[in-house]
């Protein structure tokens, strides 16, 4: 009896730890993280009896979770993918928004200007045309001026955001290396802590939605996990922390950076995954946004000025240029920052031919106070000198020098970065508006041939109408074997000491005059002797120039390289940004989806392997209550037995 009471008591006991696990599966069905769990029941080892060996009841000898690792990593490694897909889409779903927008974008701002323009130049001596066109100046500059300041605005938030972030990062890393100091305390007793390892598990699957981590098993049931290439976020019980700091090269753009201790190592460009990871990914699409915008504003400031300042305006005067300038002392030193502490020298970039400007942006290090490199960063390629440059030219900018550097010092270039902030109308009077060519050409009353002579604006230096004066009027002059250019005495005009001739079948003759260049185009018949004189214009409705300045908007004036000589126009530049960043947007759309699935799908199956089934813990309740009962009553019958043997005793 006393055996088969013993053998009650175990079953008794084995179904009540039964059911407190299903009673604990029951109440945690919806605690994140939690696994299902199950307890291992074993037979007790027999005692030998003349009869054989009898069993001596049961026990539990474990209480394990359901758990597989590879399903868990698969969530793991999902939820990292999905989250950095989702925070870069959020971001890029906005800076689409802002460039292609028609409330916010520059496209039709500047679809404007140009229309306004072109009213101008219909009717160039009305004064309220030209006030319209100036407007519209000054709204496409303000335009330039609110992207610039938006995309610096979203840099600014974004910071903030990976501040949010990292100190997410870094609680975390410490919840875990304190869940490995107490399952290390816990396995070491024989049992695995099972609600520990939960939620171990749970605070690195919240860790993943933030950063990519890789997780490394250890043999004492901790785990360490690592950032980036191998850093270390978590080794053992003792966790380091991810923090934000200002760029050394750039302050305005945070680097991230692993603290261990009292030394900080940069891993910004290391870092992938999580949200951190598509938030750092966003800011490259964002620089080369704000860089984009800056080369856009950049060319078509400089190229409206040169044009300008080719012209007459209603007073007969050079013309002046309508933006401010885009090479002003605190311009050149606001493109250029030293990186790293102990810096001596110091840089100012001028911009001198925006056709050749790129996106990039550079790095320039010094291995000596005189010698340097050039290195453009979209590539990491060497930017020589372009030929013919002086002072030398790397992709449209040069380098001056301001405290002289020192061997070792390294500077960021930004040629661009800030184009867009600096965009301003200076020029207030419409009368000021050289809309009119500073030259005009006629033919001789006496020509007898067919010959046709018009007159073709190229772009050039600043008009100098005083030098122009002084060498006007000239006359290009059909001879017997070609053509002949005559001053106003009649004297052929010699550059470099000689005679400027052009032959019979010319039909494009560039002529330099004081510094101004233009173009004589020839067409028809002309005889021997045919006169076409070039003189100073003074004409208030001439158009001319301001027709060249409408030619910006079609004329490939940005994006000259070796690759591309022809380049692009305004309109395709900027076309080009919205249709990368369209690209981008459309492509994040579609990983944002196709993550989603993903995750969903390994969600699913580590459910289908580890959650909890209400069904199949109903069931088990029943069953284990049943259990119960009838060990119960094995425990009635031994009494029931016990009570007879002594009442036959008596």
């Amino acid at each position: 009896m006393a055996d088969l009471f013993n053998i009650g008591l175990s079953g008794l006991k084995a179904s009540q730890t039964q059911l407190s696990v299903t009673g604990q599966n029951i109440t945690n069905i919806n605690t994140p993280g939690y696994t299902r769990q199950t307890a291992l029941q074993s037979a007790r080892d027999p005692s030998f009896t003349g009869s054989g060996y009898i069993g001596n009841g049961t026990s539990i000898v474990d209480v394990q979770r359901i758990h597989n690792q590879f399903l868990t990593n698969q969530v793991r490694s999902s939820t990292s993918m999905h989250s950095a897909v989702t925070a870069f889409q959020s971001q890029i779903e906005e800076l689409n928004g802002l460039l292609s927008g028609t409330a916010t974008g520059i496209n039709p701002a500047m679809q404007s200007y140009f229309d306004a323009l072109q009213t101008a130049v219909e009717d160039p001596a009305s004064l309220p045309a030209r006030q319209l066109f100036l407007a519209e100046a000054d709204g496409l500059a303000g335009k330039f001026n609110t992207v610039h300041e938006r995309l610096t605005s979203q840099n600014g938030f974004l910071a903030q955001q990976m501040g949010t972030v990292t100190d997410q990062v870094t609680r975390l890393a410490s919840n875990i290396a304190a869940y490995n100091n107490s399952i290390a305390t816990a396995a070491a007793q024989g049992a695995q802590p099972n609600d520990l390892l939960d939620a171990r598990d749970e605070a690195i699957r919240e860790l993943s939605q933030y950063v990519g981590v890789t997780v490394v098993p250890q043999d004492d049931n901790t785990v360490n996990l690592f950032v980036g290439t191998g850093q270390p976020l978590v080794v053992g019980n003792d966790a380091s922390a991810l923090v934000i700091s200002p760029g050394r090269a750039d302050p305005n753009r945070v680097e991230v950076r692993l603290r261990s201790g009292n030394s900080e190592q940069d891993v910004t460009s290391l870092v992938s995954g999580g949200e951190l990871g598509g938030m750092l990914r966003y800011r490259g699409e964002l620089d080369n946004a704000l860089n984009s915008v800056g080369r856009l504003a950049l060319a078509f400031v400089s190229e409206t000025n040169q044009q300008l300042a080719q012209g007459l305006d209603l007073n007969g005067q050079a013309g002046a240029g309508l933006f401010a300038e885009i090479n002003t002392i605190e311009q050149m030193e606001q493109r250029s920052v030293a990186i790293g502490e102990g810096t001596s020298g110091s840089l100012r970039i001028s911009i001198d031919d925006t056709a050749r400007l790129t996106t990039s942006d550079y790095e320039v290090s010094y291995s000596s106070s005189t010698e340097f490199t050039v290195r453009r960063l979209s590539d990491g390629k060497l930017v020589e000198p372009t030929a013919g440059t002086s002072p030398a030219q790397y992709d449209g900018f040069s380098i001056q020098t301001g405290n002289t550097p020192a061997q070792g010092d390294r500077f960021l270039l930004m040629p661009t970065r800030s184009g867009a902030a600096s965009v301003d109308v200076q020029m207030k009077n419409p009368q000021d508006l050289a809309f009119a060519a500073p030259v005009a050409v006629s033919a001789d009353l006496n020509n007898r041939g067919t010959g046709v002579v018009s007159l073709e604006l190229q772009r050039g230096q600043a008009l100098d109408v005083n030098d122009l004066k002084a060498g006007l009027p000239v006359v290009l002059e059909r001879t017997a074997t070609g053509y002949s250019l005559l001053d106003r005495n009649g004297n052929p005009v010699t550059q470099g000491g000689v005679e400027v001739t052009f032959a019979a079948d010319t039909k494009k003759a560039n002529v330099q005059v004081g510094g101004y260049n233009f173009a004589l185009q020839l067409s028809g018949q002309p005889s021997t002797g045919d006169r076409y004189e070039v003189s100073f214009n003074s004409g208030t409705s001439d158009n001319r120039n301001a027709l060249q300045l409408s030619s910006l908007q079609t004329d490939a004036v940005m994006g000259k390289s070796e690759i591309n000589p022809k380049g692009f126009s305004l309109a395709d530049g900027y076309g080009t940004l919205i249709q990368h960043v369209g690209t981008q947007t459309a492509q994040a759309r579609a990983e944002s989806e196709a993550s989603g699935a993903v995750l969903k799908q390994a969600v699913n199956n580590r459910d289908s392997v580890s959650a909890v089934n209400l069904d199949e813990e109903a069931a088990n309740l029943i069953k284990f209550e049943q259990y119960y009962n009838a060990s119960a009553q094995v425990i009635q019958v031994a009494r029931s037995m016990f009570d007879t043997l002594i009442s036959s005793m008596r």
